[in-house]
């Protein structure tokens, strides 16, 4: 039985590979197993288990921070963020890359949606990174990797579903993914600058006839004040409400879906065709998200029913791995998994999976959890399948190659793998906060 139970697991990830719908494969193929190997009489405690995921108050807040990251998008802030940072940074060396990095922090820590951040971006900042001669592979790898640090950086809508499936409170997740989120930033810069210094033609600086004739318009501090205040504000009311315990993650999810409505209002973007705009595509992925995750539900049930934690547990004691060397196999795994399968399949498949296991090793789930986001961070960027890279791909101008961009992403990827070893050798980056 036990072994039946590894095989529905393998089962379920070659079929999902295979290109069938992730939840469907979840849901069906584990009430299959069960209808072959387990007492019907098992069933009864399954409605049970999705009635308490559907009545799970965190999970509330995935649809709140979807809203919110899809209203932002439409606002236009992004543009005059970009706009706004890109002078401010002119002229240091890379300084266009460097503002492409803010801002893409900003909007992650805003937003928490990496598919629409990388677009955003490369909609907007790539051609004119092109325009004024930055090489193809710098601009799309910084707009790529800028993209993806919404996996990470708090609000992050993996960090909301890593905690239900961890069960951990979010508000941990967010309090420990903060400094090193912040730090991965510090370092894309920092690389940045480096390849701008050492190789000036890649990375161009904007000419300081252009930076004073952009400080020299009329209430230009004004402007940048207030490009820079609102998402800073929107941010610190969302992420300051969690850490200093005045809201959950739940209800600063819904200060935060308020706070870009006001938003796209200040910046007269709102109309009753955003917004039916946004609660259409905010239905369409929190539908997907529940869907997915109920027929997870399904699979964990049917799993631990036929044993398959208990046996891979003592699997695990039985081989003698010691705990460090099945966290790194397991991150190989989760790593790996990331160029065939979306995160959200790799969180309710994989990570329910292993997590029995991590705590019978008396491991820290937060900092699992943190390591985990950081994995699933590179793999959305790492050639051939990379979900960022397929993003940019779609609104990047004809002349930008698939060449262009695994090229320019290899060094992130290298970045974002010495970091994810940092975290996991120096586990105090994620427990100061």
């Amino acid at each position: 039985m036990e072994v039946l139970a590894l095989l529905l697991f393998v089962s379920i990830l070659i079929l999902i590979l295979y290109g069938y719908p992730v939840s469907f494969t979840l849901g069906g193929i584990s009430i299959l197993y069960a209808l072959c190997f387990l007492d019907p009489s098992s069933f009864s405690a399954l409605p049970f288990r999705i009635l308490g995921v559907m009545n799970n108050y965190v999970l509330i807040a995935v649809p709140l921070f979807i809203f919110m990251g899809i209203m932002l998008e439409k606002s236009g802030l992004a543009e005059s963020l970009l706009e706004t940072m890109a002078m401010l940074f002119g002229t240091v060396p890379g300084g266009l890359a460097v503002s492409v990095v803010i801002v893409g922090a900003l909007l992650a820590a805003s937003t928490g949606i990496v598919g629409a951040t990388v677009v955003t971006m490369g909609l907007i900042s790539l051609p004119t990174m092109l325009k004024r001669g930055y090489k193809p592979e710098l601009a799309t790898g910084t707009i790529a990797s800028a993209g993806t640090l919404g996996q990470i950086i708090p609000p992050s809508v993996v960090l909301v579903l890593l905690g239900s499936v961890l069960n951990v409170p979010v508000g941990d997740l967010f309090k420990a993914a903060l400094l090193p989120g912040v730090l991965l930033v510090l370092v894309y810069i920092t690389y940045i600058i480096y390849q701008a210094v050492r190789n000036p033609e890649s990375a161009p600086s904007i000419s300081r006839e252009e930076v004073r004739a952009f400080l020299g318009q009329r209430n230009v501090f004004l402007k940048i004040l207030l490009v820079f205040f609102l998402p800073l504000l929107l941010i610190v009311a969302v992420l300051g409400s969690i850490f200093a315990g005045i809201a959950t993650p739940t209800e600063a999810a819904g200060i935060g879906a308020f706070g870009a409505i006001i938003l796209t209002i200040s910046q007269r973007r709102f109309n009753l065709r955003v917004l039916q705009s946004v609660m259409r595509e905010t239905t369409h992925l929190t539908c997907m998200v529940f869907i997915i995750l109920l027929g997870a539900t399904t699979f964990s049930f049917v799993f631990k029913e036929m044993g398959g934690d208990e046996y891979l547990v003592s699997l695990i004691k039985d081989s003698e791995l010691s705990p460090m060397l099945f966290l790194i196999l397991v991150m190989l795994v989760i790593f790996v998994a990331g160029f065939f399968i979306d995160f959200i399949e790799i969180i309710f498949i994989i990570v329910p999976v292993v997590a029995p296991i991590f705590v019978e090793y008396n491991m820290n789930l937060v900092w699992i959890g943190i390591l985990i986001a950081l994995n699933l961070q590179t793999s959305f960027l790492s050639p051939p399948f990379g979900f960022s890279l397929f993003y940019l791909k779609g609104v990047a101008p004809p002349q930008v190659t698939t060449q262009h961009l695994y090229r320019g992403i290899i060094p992130f990827v290298i970045i974002q793998l010495i970091f994810l070893f940092a975290v996991i050798f120096f586990p105090k980056l994620v427990f100061i906060l």
